[in-house]
C-alpha cells in the first residue's frame, strides 16, 4: 500500500523558489510532493492567495499523477495539506488530477463502455479536518467542472444530442428538488421554435430541447435562469467550415455543458433559489434539408431573421430559447453561456471569458465570482451603435429575444438581468497551466 502526500510550502529561503515549484521525496511506503506557494505568499491578498494555493497544490498533483510506480503499487489515498485554503486546494487537486484520454491500454476512465463502479479515480482528502466544510465545497466546485470538460471532450459520435440528455439524466439521479425534462422536435414546433427547428434540419440526428428545473427556494421564487448553448458538432453548415481543426467543434456544446454542470453543483450544494436551464441540442450539418444563406425564417417570438450565414447558427437555436425562457419563466437573471464567435477568441484569446450585458449589477456580480475562482470574465460593448450591422437586412431586428431585456416605456431599468457570456476563446487549453491540463476547459462552470 502507498499513500502520497501534497504539501504546499512557504519558503523562508530561497528566492528564486517560485509558485508551483514541487519536489518529490521517495520514503518506503509513501511519495511526499513539496510544492512552493513562493517567497511572497503571505504578502498576497485574496483572490491572488487563493490562485497561489491552486497552482501550488495543481502543480504537485500533476506531478505525482504522472508517477510511474510499477504495477505492483497501489495508491490507496493522497493526502493534501489544504490548511492554506482548503476550497482552493480540494478545486486544483481534482482539475489537475484531470486528463482526458480514450486509450485502452490502460483502461481510460472515460471509456463510455464502462460502469460507474469500474472507473477508477484517485481518491483525494485534507490532511487536517479543519475546513473540511471548504474542502468539500471545492470538491463539488472541481467535479461539476470535469463533468464539463468531459461533455466537451468526448467526440460527437458518442456525445449526440440523445446522449447528451441521457447523461445529464443520469448525473442528477437521486438529487433532490430536481426535475429533469426532455422535449422533442414535435413540442419544440408546437411552441415556434423555428429558429432552432431550422438548423436540426440539416442533421439525422433527431433534435432534443432539455430543461432542468431545480427547486431550492419557495415555490414563488422569481427563478434564475441559464441557457446554454448545445451544438453537439459544428460543421458550419452550408457555409462549412475550414477542415483544418473542425474536431474541436466537438466541444460546440460547451455552453450547455457549463450550465448544466454548474446546475449539479448548485443543487449538490442546496443553494436556496430556483433555478431553469435550458439547452436546445442539435447538430449543424450540411445535409440536403439545412439552412441555405438568404433564408428568412420566424423565430418563436415572431420576428423574422435572415440567415445570411448558416455558421452563425448558435444565434438561432439561442433566440428560441431565450425568448422561451424569459416569457415561459419570468425570471429576474437570465445568462446565457455560448461559444458563439471565433472572434472572441481573437479579441480575449483563452485568458477571459466575454460578457455582454444590460446590467451593471449583474456584472459586478460575475466579475466577482470570477475572481473568486480565478476563472475571470471581461465586459464587452453593448451598444446601438452596433445596432445597423445586426438589422440591415430584409428581416426585422434580430437581436432582441429577451422578452423585458430593455426598459419599459417609463422605466428607469429593464425589468431583467440578462448576459451573453461567450467562451469561445476560454472554452480550450492550448498550452495548459499548473492545475489544468492541454483540452477543454469546462469553464466558466466554477
Amino acid at each position: 500500500m502507498s499513500s502520497i502526500y501534497v504539501l504546499p510550502i512557504d519558503p523562508t529561503a530561497p528566492s528564486d523558489a517560485q509558485n508551483g515549484t514541487t519536489h518529490l521525496f521517495y520514503g518506503d511506503n509513501a511519495v511526499t510532493a513539496l510544492a512552493s506557494l513562493g517567497e511572497k505568499f503571505a504578502q498576497k491578498k485574496c483572490p491572488e492567495r487563493r490562485e497561489v494555493v491552486r497552482k501550488a497544490v495543481g502543480s504537485a498533483v500533476k506531478k505525482v499523477r504522472d508517477l510511474d510506480l510499477g504495477e505492483a503499487v497501489h495508491v490507496s489515498e493522497v493526502r493534501v495539506d489544504a490548511s492554506a485554503d482548503a476550497h482552493a486546494a480540494a478545486v486544483a487537486a481534482h482539475l489537475a488530477a484531470y486528463k482526458f484520454t480514450l486509450k485502452t491500454k490502460p483502461t481510460s476512465p472515460f471509456d463510455p463502455r464502462l460502469g460507474e463502479a469500474q472507473r477508477e479515480k484517485l481518491a483525494f482528502s485534507p490532511l487536517s479536518a479543519d475546513g473540511s466544510k471548504d474542502w468539500e465545497t471545492g470538491v463539488v466546485y472541481a467535479k461539476a467542472q470535469n463533468l464539463a470538460r468531459t461533455l466537451m471532450e468526448l467526440p460527437a459520435n458518442i456525445i449526440t444530442p440523445t446522449a447528451f440528455t441521457e447523461r445529464i439524466k443520469a448525473e442528477f439521479a437521486g438529487i433532490p428538488n430536481v426535475e429533469v425534462i426532455v422535449r422533442d422536435a414535435e413540442w419544440a414546433a408546437q411552441k415556434g421554435m423555428n429558429t432552432f427547428l431550422s438548423v436540426t434540419k440539416g442533421t439525422s440526428e433527431p433534435a432534443k430541447f432539455l430543461e432542468i428545473h431545480y427547486k431550492g427556494a419557495a415555490p414563488d421564487a422569481t427563478p434564475l435562469v441559464f441557457v446554454g448553448k448545445a451544438i453537439t458538432f459544428d460543421s458550419g453548415g452550408i457555409s462549412l467550415k475550414p477542415a483544418a481543426g473542425m474536431s474541436l467543434m466537438r466541444g460546440d456544446m460547451g455552453g450547455a455543458a457549463t450550465v448544466c454542470a454548474a446546475a449539479l453543483a448548485i443543487a449538490q450544494l442546496r443553494v436556496p433559489i430556483n433555478l431553469v436551464v435550458l439547452a436546445p441540442l442539435t447538430e449543424n450539418m450540411p445535409g440536403p434539408a439545412a439552412n441555405k444563406p438568404g433564408d428568412i425564417v420566424y423565430a418563436m417570438n415572431g420576428k423574422s431573421v435572415e440567415i445570411d450565414n448558416t455558421d452563425a447558427e448558435g444565434r438561432l437555436i439561442l433566440s428560441d430559447a431565450l425568448y422561451y425562457g424569459s416569457t415561459e419563466y419570468k425570471p429576474h437573471t437570465l445568462i446565457d453561456v455560448a461559444t458563439l464567435t471565433g472572434s472572441m477568441d481573437y479579441g480575449l484569446g483563452e485568458v477571459y471569458s466575454g460578457v455582454f450585458t444590460n446590467s451593471d449589477s449583474l456584472w459586478n456580480e460575475l466579475h466577482d465570482a470570477g475572481e473568486h475562482e480565478y476563472d475571470r470574465f471581461w465586459r464587452m460593448p453593448l451598444d446601438e451603435e452596433y445596432g445597423p450591422q445586426i438589422y440591415s437586412s430584409n428581416a426585422d431586428l434580430c437581436n432582441s429575444f429577451v422578452e423585458g431585456v430593455e426598459p419599459a416605456d417609463g422605466a428607469e431599468e429593464p425589468s431583467i438581468r440578462w448576459a451573453h457570456v461567450d467562451i469561445a476563446g476560454s472554452m480550450e487549453a492550448s498550452r495548459g497551466y499548473a492545475y489544468q491540463e492541454k483540452g477543454m476547459t469546462g469553464r466558466p462552470t466554477r
